[in-house]
């Protein structure tokens, strides 16, 4: 990515980590069942930002017809955390139509790198938006408040 991470809305291009305690794909679909409550997103240099949001507020990054993870789908790693590590290899996936239902999350995926298994135990899904220039700001209205530079110094 070029210049600064913070666009002219003021807003910053960030990335998305979605945690869960199980996993299954079937058809085209996988769920996130154990689903954590909060989303968490950060950016990198040069306007580092990290935080969360409720999950479900996430999903509302579909909503809008013009910007938004409709008109740009994200790409993401389904990373999975077993013993051993070799168990389960990552996937890339593009991410489409979230359903969320209680603490199941569901995404429609085109699978890009990697094979998908039928299910799995704890994962984590890093979704990308960094750099993409569609690409919805995930922490619109929702920053922190700003750093004072003494605090900008110990990161």
């Amino acid at each position: 990515m070029t210049g600064n991470a913070r666009n002219e809305a003021g807003r910053i291009d960030a990335l998305f980590v979605q945690s869960s305690s199980a996993f299954s794909s079937d058809d085209g679909e996988i769920t996130l069942s154990g689903l954590a409550e909060a989303t968490v997103y950060f950016s990198d240099r040069p306007q580092r930002e990290a935080g969360h949001l409720p999950s479900k507020r996430f999903l509302e990054l579909w909503d809008d017809d013009t910007t938004n993870f409709v008109v740009e789908p994200p790409h993401a790693v389904l990373s999975f955390l077993e013993e051993p590590a070799e168990a389960l290899a990552d996937v890339v996936v593009v991410l489409h139509e979230p359903r969320l239902n209680g603490d199941q999350l569901t995404y429609r995926v085109e699978v890009l790198n990697g094979t998908l298994p039928s299910t799995g135990g704890p994962c984590s899904l890093f979704i990308d938006t960094f750099g993409r220039s569609l690409a919805p700001v995930s922490v619109r209205g929702l920053r922190r408040p700003r750093r004072t530079s003494a605090s900008r110094a110990a990161v």
